[in-house]
């Protein structure tokens, strides 16, 4: 939105009460008046406090089209997609208060450190491990092979962070790997170009990963892309117990 956009419609306007977090873990929310707009996103709203009220307010935002994910900030208690929340869907009595993701340490103000998060994809093995070499040829892999339809439930993850936020087992359990990790490790477990199954399936197996999962359902209904890490943490239950108990059948 243009900044002529907002100076024009501001006049007359209706006006949102939004209040910011500012500072770090120990900052506090301030209150800020912005102009009612139609078709407005709680980006949109944080977008004109930084442009014209205080460009000192940290955010972290990039494509604005909800491809990317980094806007992802917690709106009225709830982790959302700023750019994709509206505010008439998520304001209640004209009120707004924007924090950083939950369960994240706080960088500044609305933005939240992702390390721990990312970390957590590599302890759960989150990488593909091929099974071929570049002189092979390409492998085929039929859409409606069930190991296929398993992988494709969850591979539009975009490692977002909403589903972290919103999992209580993070909040109890620091260690704890977090619903997007371990979907991904889900997905990989069915890759069948993957070599590195079973070495993945052991590391999510631990008292930090699919087991300490308490079957919540928050991510599944917060995750914008409408995933649900939660089915994904159920089959790597399934998957670890068949491991563990192949190991023990085996005398290890």
């Amino acid at each position: 939105m243009m900044d002529d956009d907002w100076t024009s419609a501001s006049a007359g306007a209706t006006t949102l009460t939004v209040t910011v977090w500012r500072g770090g873990a120990d900052g506090k929310y301030q209150e800020f008046r912005v102009p009612r707009r139609e078709s407005q996103t709680v980006l949109d709203v944080v977008t004109y406090i930084q442009r014209h009220v205080d460009p000192t307010l940290a955010y972290r935002f990039a494509c604005r089209v909800g491809m990317c994910g980094s806007c992802a900030m917690t709106v009225n208690g709830a982790p959302r997609w700023t750019c994709r929340a509206h505010v008439d869907a998520v304001a209640v009595a004209g009120r707004l208060e924007i924090g950083p993701l939950a369960n994240l340490p706080v960088v500044r103000d609305l933005v939240a450190d992702m390390r721990e998060f990312f970390d957590k994809w590599a302890r759960a093995k989150g990488r593909f491990k091929p099974s071929a070499t570049r002189d092979d040829d390409f492998a085929k892999v039929s859409p409606q092979e069930h190991k296929r339809m398993e992988a494709d439930a969850g591979i539009e993850c975009i490692g977002c962070g909403v589903c972290y936020a919103a999992c209580d087992i993070v909040k109890w359990n620091r260690d704890y790997l977090g619903p997007a990790a371990l979907n991904r490790a889900w997905t990989l477990a069915n890759d069948v170009r993957d070599a590195g199954s079973v070495e993945r399936l052991i590391a999510v197996s631990g008292d930090a990963g699919c087991h300490s999962c308490h079957t919540l359902g928050s991510c599944a209904e917060l995750c914008p892309k409408k995933l649900s890490p939660t089915r994904s943490i159920a089959g790597l239950k399934r998957a670890t117990l068949a491991v563990a108990l192949g190991r023990k059948e085996a005398g290890e």
